[in-house]
């Protein structure tokens, strides 16, 4: 199937214009949007009489006619939908950015600021996904290895342990089957089979393979005590966090449980001021825990069997990886003589691998990261696909592969700053333009339904689950949200009655209003769109199919 390029939407919106004479004159099955047109100087006298019988249009419309005068109202009609609620009041100081496009017949539905810079918060995602997917493959799967020097002399491993990542995602919850620590244990297992009871030296990473920071450029400081906020590294744990589970007692002032999850050592516990008591539970987390092995102490109170879970944020990827690997190691009866050191870097020369864990492919992991706007693996994803196209795993070199990627999909050079992969940074800037040209991209690509089903569906699941429910976009829009302070965002696709593919991206900076305000404006565009039919088909097309529901 050939289908026409998109074309530029000024030009489409200009076309409009020339419409005013095509809608005075109709057939009578057509309801088009008034337009006035100055009546002519004429005698009285020569106005003739109508014949009661006689049709109000004499001179009947040519197809493309019709085409563009059915286009003309759908299009003014949305139009006012738009005006009507970005200009409400509320959004006074707010700059919003929207741009529809009918890919099929490049046909533009509305277009407002598409060529201006927005902070895309998690749209960003969008941008890395597509990379992600584009210059490594639905098929990628990332590799982590076991390195030792093979000698074992009754049942010590000489030398050191080594792990060799490359930015595997998957050592997750929700990667694994609930449980970030059974690749670990499936590793000590490869040990063990080996005959392997101790290790002679120390356990510690292989290579610095992601060379530059471990946070992104332009994050906000003062986020980064939450995992969504978290570091990344070629060895990273769980997402980049931990949990601390607080359980009261069955009485008021009997004893409370402390345990981590998903590792039972990461992080490390102190002391702890909890008690439990009546009344609702507030337990908070006393003191800095952005130490390279931090030290978790509690304070507060834990209502009779109620279970507080306080999210912490693991500062150290590496120490943390390597931290949860003894853990499992010792499970499996295997020593580390030497201890973990996280920030030493192996002498590889000379050893073997011992063990390979291969990740879920890209095509398991795109979900996870897409629907639930997971920070971390956008890092991940993103110094990966930079160091399997320039060899080095940095932002810098991601920032150079996205934005050349960028260039060869059609954007404009000036319609995009990137500086992470996540959109945590206060400094990636994209217009609505740019995520157009990358959902038609990916629209054309052979893993597009690998890409669209990644995205959250509205009223489903993922980041808009929750949202327009009962409303003629639940099922039928798939989008990536985005949320920073003053920055909110929704872009992706959205199938309309008649089986049509749109791509839309809604973007507002600078807005006062709250965020479920700015929600409401996106979501009711969004509605509009899935379910009002467009003016006319398309005979070059193929009607776009939903897919059943999930069970």
């Amino acid at each position: 199937m050939t289908l026409r390029p998109l074309r530029r939407h000024a030009l489409r919106i200009a076309g409009a214009a020339t419409l005013s004479g095509a809608l005075a004159c109709r057939p009578a099955t057509l309801t088009p949007v008034p337009v006035p047109v100055p009546a002519p100087e004429v005698a009285a006298d020569s106005i003739p009489r109508r014949v009661p019988s006689e049709r109000p249009c004499a001179i009947p419309m040519s197809d493309e006619e019709m085409r563009r005068a059915a286009w003309a109202g759908y299009r003014a009609t949305f139009a006012t939908l738009v005006d009507s609620l970005t200009g409400d009041p509320r959004f006074r100081s707010a700059h919003w950015g929207l741009l529809v496009v009918d890919p099929l017949t490049g046909d533009t539905i509305v277009s407002r600021n598409a060529g201006k810079l927005f902070m895309p918060a998690s749209n960003q995602k969008l941008l890395t996904g597509a990379l992600a997917l584009t210059q490594l493959g639905a098929d990628h799967r990332f590799e982590t290895r076991l390195l030792g020097s093979g000698r074992v002399v009754n049942g010590t491993l000489v030398g050191d342990l080594a792990v060799l990542g490359d930015g595997d995602p998957s050592v997750s919850d929700s990667l694994a089957g609930g449980d970030a620590m059974a690749p670990l244990r499936a590793f000590a297992d490869s040990l063990r089979a080996r005959g392997i009871r101790r290790v002679g030296g120390r356990l510690l990473r292989a290579a610095q393979v992601f060379p530059d920071s471990t946070l992104g450029f332009g994050w906000a400081w003062d986020d980064l005590d939450f995992g969504y906020s978290a570091p990344v590294d070629a060895l990273t744990f769980n997402e980049g966090y931990a949990e601390v589970l607080i359980i009261g007692a069955r009485r008021v002032g009997g004893r409370v449980t402390v345990r981590t999850t998903p590792a039972t050592t990461v992080p490390r516990l102190g002391r702890g001021d909890v008690t439990t008591a009546a009344g609702p539970s507030d337990v908070r987390i006393a003191g800095d825990v952005r130490g390279r092995r931090p030290l978790v102490h509690l304070t507060g109170t834990v209502a009779p069997n109620d279970t507080v879970r306080l999210e912490v944020a693991l500062r150290h990827p590496t120490a943390a990886y390597l931290d949860a690997f003894a853990e499992a190691l010792r499970a499996r009866g295997i020593t580390i003589r030497g201890g973990v050191d996280p920030d030493a870097i192996a002498d590889t020369t000379g050893m073997i691998t011992l063990a390979t864990r291969r990740s879920p492919p890209l095509r398991e992991i795109l979900p996870r990261f897409e629907k639930p706007s997971q920070n971390q693996i956008g890092e991940l994803l993103f110094k990966a696909t930079a160091r399997a196209r320039t060899g080095v795993g940095s932002a810098d070199s991601g920032r150079a592969v996205l934005e050349r990627q960028l260039l060869a999909w059609g954007a404009d050079s000036l319609g995009f700053a990137v500086r992470d992969g996540s959109g945590l940074s206060r400094h990636d800037y994209v217009t609505p333009e740019t995520i157009v040209r990358v959902l038609d991209a990916m629209r054309r690509h052979p893993e597009f339904e690998t890409f669209r089903t990644s995205l959250p569906v509205a009223g489903v699941d993922g980041t808009i689950r929750t949202r327009m429910r009962g409303t003629s976009a639940e099922g039928r829009v798939f989008a990536k949200t985005g949320t920073l302070d003053k920055a909110r965002s929704l872009s992706g696709y959205v199938a309309t009655p008649d089986g049509r593919l749109l791509l839309f991206s809604f973007l507002t900076n600078n807005h006062v209003a709250s965020n479920r305000e700015a929600d409401r404006v996106t979501d009711a565009l969004a509605s509009w769109l899935a379910g009002t039919p467009l003016p006319s088909a398309d005979p070059m097309g193929t009607p776009f199919v939903l897919p059943p529901p999930a069970r």
